[in-house]
């Protein structure tokens, strides 16, 4: 059971060498995904004369926003294991795959660099918004929370299928960052025209600090967590074959 597992962790692993190398490269491809996918958002807005809503604008934030993330998880995954993502560290959690105290350390690192690449954006274009994430006219807030449960459940179970699950090691581990990118990137073709596509309460906290707009803002932050907990509770409980050895000691 994923309960079992779950483990909050020694004080001292939040300053072991390690465990900081760990965050900085959370950090680092955080700020990589986001300046990647913020920033194709406003260089459409910008070259079609905010024409990020149309057709078009939706296939390229996919597009930036798979290629930016497929990039974060692959130069991180064997450092910090490439979450890019509080809803994937939290998901992990709740399966008792990472500490609390280290999911903690991750959760900021993950913030800092999206406030941090939202900043540099907003400097290296002269001062353009970066929009924090709105649900569209017609849709309500509760359609908004589910489908971002639903998009993150999907992104998440994509994380414990291909990078988490000790069968997946190979050729399966190999293709988990262009899968992680792929999920993604479908489902902002999915859900992008109704609320934006988030997935990520890191990718949305950044915008959203930097412009000061919070309308709405808690959807983005419980629907991923949520879809998150429960793909971690089902991939667990149904198709990890709790025979295998546990976790290292060092992992807790």
């Amino acid at each position: 059971m994923p309960i079992r597992q779950i483990a909050v962790g020694r004080y001292q692993e939040e300053t072991h060498p390690n465990t900081l190398k760990m965050a900085l490269a959370e950090f680092i491809s955080t700020l990589i995904f986001v300046f990647a996918g913020e920033g194709s958002g406003m260089a459409f807005s910008k070259l079609t004369d905010g024409g990020s809503t149309t057709p078009a604008g939706l296939v390229a934030a996919a597009l930036a926003h798979a290629f930016g993330l497929f990039v974060g998880v692959a130069v991180s995954a064997n450092i910090s294991g490439g979450h890019v993502n509080p809803a994937v560290t939290f998901g992990l959690f709740i399966g008792g795959n990472i500490t609390l105290l280290r999911g903690i350390l991750y959760w900021i690192a993950q913030l800092l660099g999206s406030t941090v690449a939202c900043l540099l954006l907003k400097f290296a274009t002269g001062n353009m918004i970066t929009s924090a994430f709105s649900i569209s006219s017609g849709e309500s807030v509760w359609n908004a929370f589910v489908l971002e449960i639903v998009m993150t459940f999907g992104l998440v179970y994509t994380v414990y299928a291909t990078a988490v699950d000790p069968k997946s090691k190979g050729n399966v581990g190999i293709l988990a960052p262009i899968a992680i990118g792929f999920i993604v990137g479908a489902n902002i073709l999915a859900g992008g025209a109704f609320d934006g596509a988030s997935m990520n309460p890191a990718v949305s906290f950044g915008p959203a600090l930097v412009s000061w707009d919070w309308t709405n803002h808690w959807v983005y932050w419980a629907g991923p967590l949520i879809g998150g907990a429960i793909a971690g509770v089902v991939y667990e409980l149904v198709f990890i074959s709790h025979t295998h050895e546990p976790l290292a000691n060092t992992e807790f």
